[in-house]
């Protein structure tokens, strides 16, 4: 039995205030949640999010009437489809999503049910009795009598993701008690701001994106030295550039400046700093001792001050 007129008006009027009130909306997909499941998942975001389930004709209806005023919702028209939901949230996304999945039940295999991954039997002792070695050489398991049972002489693929689960695998899993699948909210789309993407983007590191955004400035400097155009990240460029330019000048030309003429002493007598440089980092290990010592005694001349005073004389 569908809602009545007046309740259908009351969650159109819950969803618009839903979305006048909340910057975020995940979109989350619901099959095979069953309500308990869902009444875990309402207690564990209540504070941070509100979930909120309607039939998609309602939920169309309801873009429909705000987007003459809020045109950028259109962009959740194409994922109104399937067993779908709505989660409303002005948290942190991140968190909100790990909320959402976490909330995860295992279930057995059922005939016909999609498999959303491999399933793979262990090799192992079942303990069935060895009537039943039949069945499983039927489905293909190799299997031993090890100590009046049956024993899986290696792990075997039953069933392969994303295809359906044959009656005879899931009598064989149930048998083995087994239950290969969990089922919860999926994310399917996430709303923000006016914008939708989906939940991998949420696994984007800051790392990532800092590497990202340099790599663009590393890009944008090129192009504008490229084409002799400055902007703000070329402009250190092109000072250094400018100055490296200006030396080249004056070493080829009698012109001289205070950048220069270091390079200038260096060109003409190269030796002269090559024994500088050694005297030079001689010179400072030798100074290194003494100014550790010199620290250290006057650590303990404060010290010293110190001492026969209390705090509060």
């Amino acid at each position: 039995m569908g809602l009545s007129r007046g309740k259908k008006e009351d969650w159109v009027s819950k969803f618009h205030h839903l979305i006048e009130t909340y910057p975020s909306i995940f979109v989350v997909n619901i099959d095979n949640v069953s309500s308990g499941q869902l009444h875990t998942i309402r207690s564990s975001l209540r504070g941070k999010a509100t979930v909120l389930m309607g039939k998609n004709t309602m939920v169309r209806r309801a873009l429909r009437n705000v987007l003459a005023e809020k045109p950028q919702f259109e962009r959740l028209m194409p994922f109104v489809k399937g067993n779908i939901g709505f989660v409303f949230t002005s948290g942190d996304l991140k968190d909100i999503r790990e909320a959402i999945l976490a909330n995860r039940v295992a279930a057995p295999a059922r005939a016909g049910g999609y498999a959303p991954a491999d399933v793979i039997v262990k090799a192992g002792n079942t303990g069935m009795e060895p009537g039943k070695t039949s069945f499983f050489q039927a489905l293909g398991v190799p299997t031993k009598i090890a100590r009046g049972t049956i024993e899986i002489v290696s792990d075997v693929k039953v069933v392969a993701g994303g295809t359906r689960v044959g009656s005879s695998e899931a009598m064989l899993l149930n048998m083995l008690n087994i239950s290969p699948f969990t089922y919860g909210m999926s994310v399917t789309q996430i709303y923000d701001n006016g914008q939708t993407f989906g939940s991998e983007v949420l696994d984007i590191s800051e790392d990532v994106l800092v590497d990202r955004f340099l790599l663009g400035i590393k890009q944008v400097a090129s192009i504008s030295l490229a084409l002799n155009y400055p902007t703000i990240a070329s402009v250190t460029h092109s000072l250094v550039n400018g100055y490296k330019n200006l030396i080249a000048v004056s070493l080829a030309t009698e012109y001289e400046f205070e950048g220069s003429a270091k390079a200038k002493a260096y060109l003409a007598d190269p030796s002269a700093f090559a024994a500088a440089a050694p005297a030079a980092a001689a010179a400072a290990t030798e100074d290194a001792p003494a100014a550790a010592a010199e620290e250290k005694e006057e650590e303990k001349e404060e010290s010293d001050d110190d001492m026969g005073f209390g705090l509060f004389d």
